[in-house]
């Protein structure tokens, strides 16, 4: 029995992410008119968020650690396990940059984001997870093991961390009118877009290098 645990669990809490993940976007969802009450309404469902954000993020400390520890890792975990982490990160970030939370002046025109996410700053964190799954994809289908290296992790906890954090001062009045929580909003999500960006240099050169030693005529 605590054999078949141990096999499970790891997997169980990677498929609970992907239920968080849409309870999440549920959640996030609620507050979609604006009018009579609208404010105090997204301040409730938006720390919800946040919560669900953060119990999704320990999910997946979790998980891998696990798996890890008690020596289950399967394939299905190194599928699913970052498809999840994936969904819940990118969706959340795509939801960071939505029209609800633009900030409109008299004459209709977007001035800022009160999560200071902006669209491009999407494609870009979307553009690098392409890019890095692509290179992942061809030379593991060479039998070339190609895990995810010291600046991949700290991308991921960086952004683990700036979108609950972006969120929460974007849906708390007390924090978003604050200079300094509010400088440290803006700070971390150049932040996390520049490392983001940065952190495919790694990638390619690696992939390079371990394509380039293949044995000649090798498929």
């Amino acid at each position: 029995m605590v054999d078949s645990m141990r096999r499970n669990l790891p997997n169980a809490l990677t498929l609970l992410r992907l239920l968080i993940a849409a309870a999440f976007f549920a959640t996030m969802s609620v507050s979609v008119v604006r009018g009579a009450g609208f404010e105090a309404s997204r301040q409730l469902w938006g720390n919800i968020a946040v919560a669900l954000f953060i119990v999704g993020a320990v999910t997946d400390a979790l998980d891998g650690y696990l798996a890890r520890r008690w020596g289950v890792v399967s394939d299905f975990g190194r599928i699913m396990d970052p498809f999840c982490d994936k969904v819940l990160i990118l969706g959340t970030f795509a939801y960071l940059a939505s029209p609800r939370f633009a900030v409109i002046d008299a004459t209709g025109q977007v001035v800022g984001m009160e999560t200071r996410v902006w669209a491009w700053m999407v494609v870009v964190i979307i553009s690098r997870e392409l890019l890095v799954t692509s290179i992942r994809a061809v030379i593991e289908s060479r039998g070339i093991p190609f895990g995810a290296d010291w600046w991949g992790k700290s991308k991921m906890i960086l952004q683990a961390i700036t979108a609950p954090y972006s969120l929460f001062v974007a849906v708390n009045p007390w924090f978003s009118g604050s200079t300094f929580f509010g400088g440290l909003q803006a700070i971390l999500v150049w932040a996390t877009v520049v490392i983001t960006a940065i952190s495919v240099i790694p990638y390619l050169v690696r992939g390079r290098r371990l394509l380039e030693a293949e044995p000649a005529g090798k498929e």
